[in-house]
């Protein structure tokens, strides 16, 4: 696993031994990427300069890819120990640490936000219908800025979340994968 694009590209990424993270593939990533970039409802604004939360965090490929791209900020949520301990390591591989905040909690019970993220990344576990709570949590700790772009993976079987104050842009397919596109009101 690499960091695609940008400032970072090529270095590698470690991840947690085992299968409680599943880190987005980096086909997967780079076309999600390419979506942000191009899509009308996005584009590269969207990224530049972005407050990023890359939640249920993992590696922090992700996160560590939007920072890469440009992102001002992001911030990781996670709260398994050794995705924890692969998240710092790659984090401090890239030296991003005066950009990055590692938070170790549940995104379900995510701790307040000091400011609003503008592009916030959900990949839960798939089959546990995780997102629609996640985002309500994160709503709720002053997470989410007005108008913000969340994009939320979820399995391909999965049926769509509960996107009550979001609005559907677009649904991509890739794997396993369902990758939807949100803004929020």
């Amino acid at each position: 696993m690499r960091i695609i694009a940008g400032a970072w590209r090529g270095r590698r990424l470690v991840a947690p031994p085992g299968d409680a993270t599943r880190p987005t593939a980096d086909r997967a990533r780079q076309a999600i990427f390419d979506v942000i970039a191009h899509a009308p409802f996005a584009g590269r604004a969207a990224l530049e300069q972005a407050r990023v939360l890359d939640a249920f965090a993992g590696t922090g490929a992700m996160g560590l890819e939007a920072l890469s791209r440009g992102a001002a900020e992001a911030h990781f949520i996670e709260r398994d120990r050794a995705a924890l301990a692969a998240l710092r390591a790659n984090i401090a591989a890239c030296r991003a640490e005066g950009r990055a905040t590692v938070l170790a909690a549940d995104a379900l019970r995510p701790p307040h936000a000091a400011r609003p993220a503008t592009l916030l990344f959900l990949d839960p576990p798939y089959g546990r219908e995780l997102v629609s709570p996640a985002l309500a949590a994160l709503a709720d700790a002053g997470w989410i800025a007005p108008r913000a772009l969340v994009v939320a993976e979820l399995g391909c079987g999965e049926a769509l979340p509960d996107l009550a104050g979001l609005t559907l842009l677009d649904m991509r397919r890739w794997g396993a994968a369902q990758v939807l596109f949100l803004r929020a009101g």
